[in-house]
């Protein structure tokens, strides 16, 4: 387990008994037993002096500037602080007389990326899909044993509909997700984007020094496929759930990265606006669950909200390296998504899960070679990745709570329950395809 009395150094990066650790900002992550209904803690006593509090913030929409700058930074509706605190400091927040309540864990601060190769271009994504079907036919000849040809494709775009959209059943599902909100925490969103114009997006920030728009593209793609439209401007339609309401949290920055304090900004601002999906295409390759998401996603669910994270790209099947679920979506208490190839044959770059409790991969959807919005002039993309599989679930997730009136942990029964069962194993594809309602 990461030792959280050894502040990280930032940027650095390190390796333990059960693989490499992510790099840490030398702030650390405290978990309250409680969430805003209990006692708050005397940060005198501690230490620290300056100090944010969600509850004083509209919305639990707490500034990039206070995240930045306060020494504590509590996010009331997740019980969770973030703190700058020596190992002193750090002991006497332990104690009860100080906290006023129980501190569960304490972990160092991480920082998360984008789960998504956004420099891949439909050519490219192509080419490597040629190359590694060659490589299987090849290595399949007359070599007992040797890894299967790749399927056919069972979907594929169409002037219509995107092959996600299709393999979803979303183009033939009578919902549209119509009174749902659905956060998408990632890089933010270009307001601008034509095929958006007219619908309900609300859009903050939490990265210090970055207003919302997004100024990477992963965002807008993120969102484009679980909210966009019915009737793109041109092309076809990429969206899964396009009357939904929209909330954009930009927990990363322009170049992709964020901290847990951006992360959890961003889910603690989504659960106080009541909203029942969050989606965070994001992550660290580390093993280990990480305590603070399992608590809040645990706090989510507990107020209706379901969080539905990528799974992670770090396998590599065409070598053998089927990878490993990291966080935040190998906690128990959040839902990992992998990832499917227009085949519905596992993408190559999808991680599988890990064994014992937590670490599972959940359910999957289409996420290799995934065609959606992105910021202008550029106008769409098609990229690859865990990335793009989430936010097909998320935007399913918003059909569903539509459909059922359910939340939280009902929400995300519907979702295995009604998933459909492919050739693919559970520990990669967890309980199948997500598929929409009809």
């Amino acid at each position: 387990m990461i030792d959280p009395r050894r502040p990280g150094i930032p940027g650095e990066v390190t390796h333990g008994a059960v693989g490499p650790l992510p790099r840490t900002t030398g702030r650390q992550i405290v978990v309250f037993a409680g969430t805003e209904d209990d006692a708050r803690v005397d940060w005198d006593r501690v230490g620290l002096h300056r100090v944010a509090d969600s509850r004083d913030f509209a919305q639990g929409d707490v500034s990039p500037e206070a995240l930045q700058d306060a020494e504590a930074t509590v996010f009331s509706a997740l019980g969770i602080a973030v703190v700058t605190a020596d190992p002193g400091q750090v002991s006497r927040l332990q104690t009860a007389e100080a906290a006023g309540r129980p501190v569960l864990s304490v972990s160092p601060e991480l920082v998360h990326h984008v789960l998504a190769d956004e420099t891949r271009s439909y050519t490219a994504g192509y080419r490597d899909g040629v190359a590694d079907l060659s490589g299987r036919l090849l290595a399949g000849e007359g070599v007992p044993g040797a890894a299967r040809p790749a399927a056919a494709a069972r979907f594929e775009d169409t002037a219509q509909a995107t092959w996600g959209v299709q393999a979803v059943r979303a183009d033939a599902s009578a919902r549209t997700g119509r009174g749902i909100r659905v956060a998408v925490l990632d890089t933010g969103f270009d307001a601008a984007h034509p095929d958006f114009a007219g619908r309900a997006v609300t859009a903050r920030s939490f990265v210090p020094g970055e207003d919302a728009q997004d100024g990477h593209g992963h965002g807008t793609h993120c969102i484009g496929t679980a909210c966009g439209p019915r009737t793109p401007s041109t092309g076809p339609r990429y969206g899964v759930a396009p009357e939904c309401e929209i909330y954009a949290g930009k927990v990363l920055g322009t170049d992709g990265s964020g901290t847990d304090a951006g992360i959890l900004a961003g889910i603690n601002w989504a659960v106080t606006s009541q909203c029942p999906v969050i989606s965070m295409s994001l992550g660290a390759d580390v093993m280990q669950a990480h305590p603070p998401y399992s608590a809040a996603g645990r706090r989510a669910l507990q107020r209706g909200s379901l969080i539905i994270a990528a799974a992670g790209n770090n396998a590599d099947r065409r070598s053998g390296d089927v990878g490993f679920v990291g966080a935040p979506a190998n906690s128990v208490e959040i839902m990992a998504v992998g990832a499917l190839d227009q085949a519905l044959e596992m993408a190559y770059f999808s991680a599988r899960s890990l064994p014992g409790r937590g670490g599972q991969v959940d359910v999957a959807a289409p996420g290799f070679q995934v065609y959606s919005s992105w910021p202008m002039p550029t106008r769409y993309n098609t990229i690859s990745g865990t990335s793009m599989a989430t936010p097909h679930v998320a935007g399913l997730a918003a059909l569903w709570a539509e459909a059922t009136g359910r939340r939280g942990l009902e929400l995300w029964a519907t979702l295995l329950q009604e998933s459909e069962r492919i050739l693919q194993p559970s520990l990669d594809a967890g309980s199948g395809l997500a598929i929409a309602p009809p």
